[in-house]
């Protein structure tokens, strides 16, 4: 690969309302790195690109593009590698067949998806459109462990002005319920190799013995797991607790991940959606298949499909009735927690519900206490501690309360988000083995029709990189630092052979806690109650969910994280926060001419990545510029110019100005760098005096519809045309 092909920065294209405001945003960070001799440019990781990238021989030259996600997972290998890392869409299932839609209306001559391939060619296209799916791209970019915590700015202005906070009442009837055994947890085998070896992963029957997967590889010292969920085990938990919940009076939900995990999860998902509408399926099973019905696409695609069968709606519509009430993702459009797999994605959803006190929304419109279902006791303790400290100490205090920074394992694939492609539903009864190219059997599961196995993996270099990386970052803070790690769980007894003795090596053994993570949740909401901080080191699923469940308590949102990715290789990666690519935002630009989407993350990212650039090249002025990014971002907190939620006040564009206008300021003001300071004092100046007439024409536009000239695949004139409606401010930044 020709590194001339790459910027020095890279701000990644991606979805929704992120891409949304980079069409306003990136040309001002452009104009300003310019002026260090700092190039920024784009490579485009977005779902429509992934497939048009995927599928280049199936179009025309003028539609084709690079793969830039392979181009960008190259790169991130490279010591010189500076990338600004945007949310991107993970893709369901739904998600990805309506991206396919959107570009085939566009003339892009894709193939349709094929639900239930039969033919050799449809099974390669499936293939190839399941390699898009899920957490297809950070695997990619992530070749280093995260580095996640609040900004100082972000964590004070917080303190100043705390978030609203549901209350939490001893009497809650809010629970976290999950299958009592049989599960991924229980059933997980785990070990560490001792040299570099291929594997493969085969199922034996009665019918004789098939190949799940050939051609494994791992390194020495991988940690390599394997585990199953039964069919059977989950079906009996789901229907009693539809029948514990209707008890209870309270709202069923079901927590997922089903864009990170596409292949366990929406299969999951399906078993409830079967189970909700179990005397539907046992009366109407064949009708259904008949329709084309996977109840793994959820409850709106299988309303879709028997919207011509009064039969089965009446038979449905009497079997809803005898049915709790569900947690509803819109109570007004009728659209439940089973209708569609994407929606409620638990690191996102249990916190917001934690933070209103343990209430969810009701069909009434209404909020009510909750059944939170989550089948796997992998991680579901994180919540139900969470839930039962809140109970007995009331809610927590955003004005006082401390940090939760966290460490992650996440290079190299890690853990169970690298299990895509070794993660199996099995066809028929047999044993599932993990087999060496010497012939030992390292893994080994007697397994029934509809179980999901799967096995994962985490290599040596990155787990010693983490463990590297939190003794760093304890030695820079001092805080509490404690490994979230179930000396009870197989994979983590692994970890725990590998921690302890690096730890001891280095002589700070004694600056670390070693807990399952029930006990160090309550252990982090002690300390962060007392106004004290802690260092969160964890895997790679619990490092996604806690830097979603501590910022949304302390912050109100994750989306305003500094979240740094160390590159094994030298570079750096730094993510705009967590927060998602918020399609709610979309749909009110859409309809309003409103974006609520809030930059900071952005921001904060910048500043870093700035920074970074200034100590890898030797570039003062680069140094300067991402000093005055943080100036400018505490500038957007300190007066209160970040979007409304409301249409008609200030949105995403707004905070836009004022941040280029903060930047500008702060770049004229100083002192370091004599060229910068002359550069800037006219722009700051124009800025200042236009500020009322810029903000005029920002405000002119919202109150009306907005044409994006597509969703997935947005048209780039219109995009720019909506989000740069200013006039001065663009003359400003040519």
């Amino acid at each position: 690969m020709a590194e001339s092909n790459f910027p020095d920065i890279v701000y990644t294209k991606v979805d929704e309302a992120p891409q949304l405001a980079s069409a306003s945003l990136l040309p001002i960070i452009q104009a300003f790195a310019g002026t260090a001799g700092v190039t920024v440019g784009t490579k485009d990781i977005s779902l429509a690109g992934r497939i048009i990238a995927v599928f280049a021989d199936y179009l025309s030259d003028d539609q084709k593009q690079a793969d830039d996600l392979a181009l960008l997972g190259e790169w991130v290998k490279k010591p010189e590698a500076n990338v600004i890392k945007l949310p991107n869409i993970s893709a369901s299932e739904p998600q990805l067949v309506a991206a396919v839609k959107e570009l085939q209306a566009k003339g892009y001559a894709l193939p349709d998806y094929p639900y239930t391939p039969e033919t050799e060619d449809e099974k390669a296209v499936r293939a190839r459109y399941d390699g898009i799916k899920g957490s297809a791209v950070n695997p990619v970019l992530r070749e280093g462990n995260s580095d996640r915590r609040a900004a100082v700015a972000v964590k004070n202005y917080a303190m100043a002005n705390p978030h609203r906070m549901g209350e939490w009442t001893a009497d809650s009837k809010t629970e976290v319920s999950s299958m009592p055994g049989n599960d991924f947890f229980a059933n997980e085998t785990s070990v560490t190799l001792a040299d570099a070896t291929k594997a493969k992963i085969v199922l034996e029957t009665a019918d004789g013995e098939t190949v799940l997967k050939d051609g494994l590889s791992y390194p020495a010292g991988t940690v390599v797991d394997a585990t199953f969920l039964s069919a059977k085990a989950l079906d009996a938990f789901l229907a009693s607790e539809i029948e514990k919940t209707k008890e209870a009076g309270t709202l069923f939900s079901l927590h997922l991940k089903a864009t990170m995990m596409k292949v366990s999860d929406p299969i999951i998902f399906g078993h409830a959606v079967k189970a909700w509408l179990a005397p539907v399926f046992d009366q109407y099973g064949d009708k259904l298949a008949e329709l084309g019905v996977n109840p793994n696409g959820g409850l709106g695609a299988l309303l879709e499909r028997v919207k011509g069968e009064p039969e089965i709606l009446a038979a449905i519509e009497a079997v809803s009735a005898d049915r709790p009430d569900m947690y509803m993702v819109n109570s007004d459009k009728g659209i439940t927690n089973l209708h569609v797999s994407s929606d409620v994605i638990i690191d996102a959803s249990m916190p917001a519900l934690i933070r209103a006190g343990g209430k969810g929304w009701g069909p009434d419109n209404k909020e009510h206490d909750t059944n939170c279902v989550i089948p796997d006791n992998c991680y579901a303790p994180i919540y139900e501690e969470t839930i039962k400290f809140f109970k007995e100490n009331g809610k927590l205090n955003p004005a006082t309360a401390g940090t939760v920074q966290n460490l992650g394992l996440m290079a190299q694939k890690a853990e169970e988000y690298g299990s895509h492609p070794t993660t199996f539903e099995i066809p028929a009864d047999g044993v599932v083995k993990m087999v060496l190219e010497d012939g030992t059997v390292i893994h080994q599961h007697g397994v029934e029709t509809g179980d999901i196995w799967r096995s994962s993996s985490a290599r040596k270099a990155p787990i010693e990189d983490w463990v590297n990386l939190a003794i760093e970052r304890q030695k820079a803070t001092g805080f509490r630092a404690i490994f979230w790690l179930d000396a009870d769980r197989a994979h983590d007894a692994e970890l725990i052979s590998y921690v302890k003795p690096l730890l001891e090596a280095k002589g700070v053994a004694d600056k670390f806690e070693i807990m399952a993570p029930r006990e160090a949740t309550r252990a982090s909401l002690e300390t962060i109650t007392k106004g004290e901080n802690t260092i969160a080191v964890s895997g790679n699923v619990l490092r996604d969910y806690l830097t979603d469940l501590f910022p949304i308590l302390e912050l109100a949102t994750s989306a305003k994280m500094l979240s740094i990715v160390k590159l094994m290789n030298g570079g750096g990666m730094f993510e705009t926060g967590a927060g998602g690519s918020a399609p709610k935002h979309v749909q009110q630009l859409v309809e309003e001419n409103h974006l609520r989407w809030d930059s900071l993350g952005e921001f904060c990212a910048l500043g870093e990545s700035l920074k970074f650039l200034a100590d890898a090249k030797d570039n003062a002025k680069a140094r300067v510029l991402g000093d005055a990014v943080d100036v400018a971002t505490q500038g957007i907190l300190d007066n209160n110019k970040s979007p409304s939620r409301k249409v008609g006040e200030p949105d995403n564009r707004d905070s836009h100005f004022y941040f280029a206008k903060y930047w500008a300021e702060a770049l004229a003001a100083q002192s370091d760098d004599a060229d910068l300071a002359a550069h800037f004092a006219p722009i700051a100046s124009a800025l200042s005096e236009k500020e009322a007439e810029i903000t005029a024409e920002l405000a002119a536009v919202q109150g009306k519809p907005a044409d994006l000239g597509g969703y997935f695949a947005t048209d780039d004139a219109k995009t720019e045309t909506t989000m740069r409606p200013s006039a001065t401010l663009n003359a400003i930044f040519g």
